[in-house]
């Protein structure tokens, strides 16, 4: 990564011709090879940019200028025209591991099966990711009553579980040793449809708690 901050102009020359005025911004090299620049607003949109594959050749200009020429294999260039350098920092930042989100399904269904009390008092679980021949029951437990149940786990639940969770249901009550096996579809949050429909299959409903089953307390206001 290489970060310089400098007074510059830049014109891009393409299929359109566009053009930023002599001004103070950030000019940003990643070592992918794409080029942005940025001024301190618009959040993180660059005000333009070059996406790799792309060269950058720098040329230094009698006056004591410099000029960056970034071109594409479309021969599109933007030509930077740095007229004082600021500041200007490199540095190698590694591969990065990418974005792991809080919450998401796989979360929230290890949670569940940690907690699997949540669906009801003296639930068991017998494990998670139960294969079928059309992939993987999210969890398979047994209620109060050693009944077996398969729970599809969702962060926003929609028609299509529901549709998922009907298939399971239909594999798993072939099975005379598991039969007969009733649903339960859980999620944070459960539209009005597929609510109204699971329903209508016999399918209990269960709307979970991200941070009750985190052992964490909601930010939510509540009046009690």
């Amino acid at each position: 990564m290489r970060l310089v901050i400098a007074r510059c102009s830049v014109d891009y020359v393409g299929r359109l011709q566009a053009h930023l005025p002599m001004a103070d911004r950030l000019l940003m090299v990643k070592a992918d090879g794409s080029v942005s620049i940025h001024a301190d607003d618009r959040a993180y949109k660059p005000l333009n940019w070059m996406t790799p594959p792309c060269s950058l050749v720098e040329e230094a200009l009698e006056d004591g200028a410099v000029l960056w020429v970034v071109e594409n294999k479309k021969k599109e260039q933007l030509r930077i025209h740095i007229e004082e350098i600021h500041s200007e920092l490199s540095y190698d930042l590694g591969e990065d591991p990418g974005l792991q989100k809080d919450g998401v399904e796989d979360h929230l269904q290890a949670l569940l099966a940690e907690h699997i009390e949540t669906l009801g008092d003296d639930y068991s679980l017998v494990r998670r990711e139960y294969p079928t021949a059309i992939g993987p029951v999210d969890i398979l437990c047994r209620d109060a009553d050693g009944k077996t149940v398969a729970v599809e786990v969702k962060r926003r639940g929609g028609i299509d579980g529901v549709e998922q969770l009907s298939r399971y249901l239909e594999l798993l009550n072939r099975d005379e040793l598991l039969a007969p096996v009733q649903g339960v579809f859980a999620a944070q949050q459960i539209k009005p449809q597929a609510r109204t429909l699971a329903e209508d299959r016999g399918i209990r409903c269960v709307t979970l708690d991200y941070d009750e089953l985190r052992g964490a307390e909601s930010q939510e206001l509540r009046l009690f």
